[in-house]
């Protein structure tokens, strides 16, 4: 065991080291903080909880405590796969400087520009950020990296793994040539092994133990059921999240949709469970991280995103309801639990579609876990997951149609066809159009045209006075009748509806034409609503029977209003 004081570090760093009640140092932190105190490159290879972040932060405040940062030009820059890990960068800055005068900024997505913005502005001396950022902000011309000393690049198989890589060697390629680097690992596959050759300088590799090897202090429980239901699956995480030594969890699912739809099952089954992926909003990610750290939170269901980095230090339980893609992931999933020296267990629920996955991650850690056989009925719960097309309301796909489709939208009747159901604002009025209907049929010159044109676009008129108008201008009507229909269909156009088509009479003297009813005007002679020209050649076809004349000459003054009209444009 090395303690503190023996590594080399200021008194300022070590008083603020003990504030945090640390005193012994971990493996990796006593290896590799005394080469990096000598500005030389680390490579450092170590599982999850061993204290990494530690072991490059400490001596990157001690060699910064001297100087200063220009404006826009950080001295040394931190890079981090996720935004939690970064923010969990930026905590131990706190911790361990907050004896110096040092400045630091975070550069993560998720949250405005304009703070980062100005922190940068002002100078400071560490830059920590997730690439992606970090390429934005240097693209806007809002940094230099030309001033950067020291470079740490933290979980670079994440990054790996994220697809970060060619932003990583890009990054690279924007710092000097000359600065110290400090690179660290969980696990060492090919492309990590070809970046570390390119970009480092005679590095000091430092194993505080082989690669991917689990904690000892974490009890490992394979969990197998018979089906790969998903039913059934919930089922047994919910077995599991039940039992009585369960204090807190982070349960970990392969794909973020699967995320939500475990914590609200576990929600609705009366756990206290919440989400945290990459989808998620970056305020409400760290509100939920937040208060499972306080304990107000105790079960935390989490995608990849929350494997790595996540400093929790007391997690009592960890459940795979996935088996992991990547045999790498178990290793940094179960490292959540077990921290600090602490006991932790972890359970992985495995399906028969599983084998494989569950083949890598055995031959990875070399060793195979003990079996826990749950007390549950896997059988009954697949045979009473419903149907996904039962429980759906109104008619399936395959069920025929019985009525029409117009009565089932509540629409009108196709034209030219009687409904038998009409629709409720007209059912009074149904038995009035019938009874109109019945006089079209009788033989007259003019009703035998109108008739088929109007049973297709034939309306219900909201007023009474023009439907018994139409009605008597079929089965010859007074003269006197006749001629008030024009005056009904003046008042029925106004009010935007098509007038009824009436034969029109020849106009007669005004002495002897009654009213249709009390108050209504009377028909002017001169000034005629205008009609349309088969209204006209109806009009004319319809004219004054002979022996009906009044006996005087013919003369201009007779002349009906839509025949002079003509007359006199032509003129």
């Amino acid at each position: 065991m090395t303690d503190f004081s023996q590594l080399g570090l200021s008194p300022t760093t070590l008083k603020a080291v003990a504030d945090t009640g640390y005193t012994t140092a971990t493996p990796i932190q006593a290896q590799a903080i005394p080469v990096a105190l000598a500005g030389r490159d680390v490579l450092g290879i170590a599982q999850t909880g061993t204290g990494k972040t530690a072991a490059f932060t400490l001596p990157l405040i001690d060699k910064l405590s001297k100087g200063r940062a220009r404006a826009r030009m950080p001295r040394a820059l931190v890079l981090a796969p996720t935004r939690e890990l970064a923010d969990q960068v930026a905590s131990s800055f706190e911790k361990y400087a907050k004896g110096t005068k040092l400045t630091w900024v975070l550069l993560i997505g998720g949250v405005s520009m304009g703070e980062q913005v100005a922190a940068l502005n002002k100078g400071v001396d560490v830059l920590i950020a997730t690439p992606g950022r970090l390429l934005d902000l240097f693209e806007r011309g809002k940094m230099l990296l030309t001033g950067v000393e020291i470079m740490v690049v933290d979980e670079a198989d994440r990054m790996l793994d994220m697809g970060f890589i060619p932003d990583i060697e890009r990054i690279f390629k924007l710092t000097p040539p000359r600065r110290q680097t400090l690179f660290f690992s969980a696990t060492m596959p090919p492309e990590i092994t070809r970046l570390t050759t390119q970009f480092l300088k005679d590095p000091t590799r430092i194993e505080a133990s082989r690669p991917a090897m689990t904690a000892e202090t974490i009890a490992q429980y394979l969990v197998r059921i018979p089906s790969s239901d998903p039913k059934a699956k919930r089922a047994a995480l919910r077995a599991l999240v039940g039992r009585d030594d369960v204090k807190n969890g982070i349960v970990f699912c392969n794909r973020k949709s699967e995320v939500d739809v475990v914590a609200k099952s576990l929600r609705q089954h009366g756990f206290d469970a919440a989400p945290i992926h990459g989808d998620l909003d970056q305020s409400l990610r760290m509100k939920t991280l937040a208060d499972f750290r306080s304990g107000e939170l105790k079960i935390l269901v989490a995608s990849d995103v929350a494997a790595r980095g996540l400093d929790i230090p007391d997690v009592s339980h960890v459940f795979n309801y996935d088996v992991s893609h990547h045999a790498d992931d178990y290793v940094h999933r179960i490292g959540r639990t077990g921290r600090a020296g602490k006991k932790g267990q972890t359970f992985m629920i495995v399906t028969p579609g599983d084998d494989k996955s569950l083949d890598k991650v055995l031959k990875l850690i070399k060793m195979d876990p003990e079996e826990l056989v749950l007390d549950l009925d896997f059988g009954a719960i697949k045979s009473g997951a419903p149907r996904r097309d039962e429980g759906r309301s109104g008619r399936g796909r395959s069920e025929p149609r019985t009525e029409p489709r117009s009565e089932s939208r509540g629409g009108r009747a196709p034209r030219g066809k009687a409904t038998d159901a009409p629709a409720p604002a007209a059912a009074a009025e149904a038995p009035v159009v019938k009874a109109a209907a019945e006089p079209v049929t009788t033989p007259s010159d003019s009703g035998t045209e109108d008739a088929p044109r109007r049973a297709r676009s034939r309306r219900t008129p909201k007023t009474a006075n023009a439907r018994p108008a139409a009605v008597e201008s079929v089965v010859e009507a007074p003269v006197a009748e006749a001629a008030a229909a024009p005056a009904a269909s003046g008042r029925s156009r106004s009010r935007g509806r098509k007038p009824e088509r009436a034969p029109q009479a020849e106009a007669v003297p005004t002495a002897e034409v009654t009213p249709v009813e009390p108050g209504a005007p009377t028909a002017r002679p001169v000034q005629e609503p205008r009609l349309r020209q088969a209204d006209r050649r109806t009009g004319a076809e319809a004219a004054e029977p002979a022996g009906t004349g009044s006996g005087k000459a013919f003369g201009e003054s007779d002349v009906p209003a839509f025949l002079r009209r003509p007359a006199t444009t032509r003129g």
